[in-house]
């Protein structure tokens, strides 16, 4: 996170704490004609299997959030203020977070390049509050938690079951889309 971020997350994060929700991170993106003020919000750890956050939970953070943004007036000039939940391309902003997905694919970007690449994709294998080791195409690749630069989790959309399943028995690596019926040729009457 950028050091305007993290202001914004050490101001903020009482406030969405207090309507029983976490603030996962904040991204802050600066434009010439206003901001961009983004906040993840997540359930508690103890809520993640029964809860989800909903519309209303946005609009609520949304309201509380502008009215203590419009007292301590942190930002200067415009911004548009975005509230969301992380999705299944959740956005991982401290060492937790990759700890609690540990096994899962993330897409990193880093601040400075390490080993020539300042993008990696990659398997997280194990993380400590100073480095996360990645698996990249079976090499581990260690990247200190101060370099990164934006990183999110690779959906695996064939689990969500919205992309043909991978190495299926048979070696068929296609199968037909659900709730259509497959059609043969058949003949024409003239």
């Amino acid at each position: 996170m950028t050091d305007k971020a993290t202001q914004l997350s050490t101001l903020l994060a009482p406030t969405v704490e207090s309507l029983g929700l976490q603030l996962l991170g904040i991204e802050y993106l600066p434009a010439p004609g206003g901001s961009v003020v983004r906040l993840y919000l997540d359930v508690p750890d103890g809520e993640v299997e029964t809860r989800h956050v909903t519309i209303e939970d946005c609009e609520a953070v949304s309201r509380e959030v502008s009215a203590r943004l419009d007292v301590e007036d942190p930002i200067s000039g415009n911004y548009t203020l975005e509230v969301s939940s992380p999705g299944v391309d959740r956005p991982l902003f401290a060492a937790a977070q990759f700890s609690r997905f540990t096994g899962e694919r993330a897409k990193v970007g880093l601040k400075l390049p390490q080993d020539g690449r300042r993008r990696l994709t990659g398997t997280i294998v194990s993380v400590d509050e100073a480095a996360i080791t990645f698996d990249v195409d079976g090499q581990p690749i260690v990247v200190a938690v101060d370099n990164i630069d934006k990183a999110r989790l690779v959906p695996d959309w064939a689990a969500l079951g919205f992309a043909p399943a991978r190495d299926l028995p048979g070696g068929d690596a296609r199968p037909g889309k659900p709730g259509r019926k497959a059609r043969s040729g058949g003949s024409r009457e003239g």
